[in-house]
């Protein structure tokens, strides 16, 4: 099936709110980015990423420590609940380790 239309399907379903911001996760062959974004506004709240870190460890750990990371900055941005916005990917592996991490950091979605 063509990523393209697994995006748009899932995203016609998810729209964050300022009470409730969309939490999206982009992973990529090399990167991980995660981002708090308030749809109404257009505004993104909080912001981690792989990308210009010196991380070790596997993808599936880096993973997990963006999800600690956007979790603590939504922490700092007063967010404790979101709706989690996986794009084209299912939800398993990099995509869970990711949630769960974020999970365990007090966000709750």
């Amino acid at each position: 099936m063509n990523t393209v239309f697994r995006k748009k399907r899932t995203r016609a379903k998810i729209h964050g709110t300022s009470a409730r911001p969309r939490l999206s996760v982009h992973i990529s062959n090399m990167h991980i980015t995660a981002q708090i974004v308030d749809d109404d506004t257009g505004k993104t709240l909080a912001y981690a990423t792989t990308i210009g870190q010196k991380l070790t460890g596997t993808k599936t750990e880096k993973a997990a420590l963006i999800g600690k990371a956007i979790a603590d900055k939504a922490k700092k941005a007063n967010i404790k609940t979101v709706v989690f916005d996986r794009g084209a990917k299912l939800y398993a592996g990099r995509m869970a380790a990711l949630a769960d991490a974020a999970r365990k950091e007090g966000l709750e979605f």
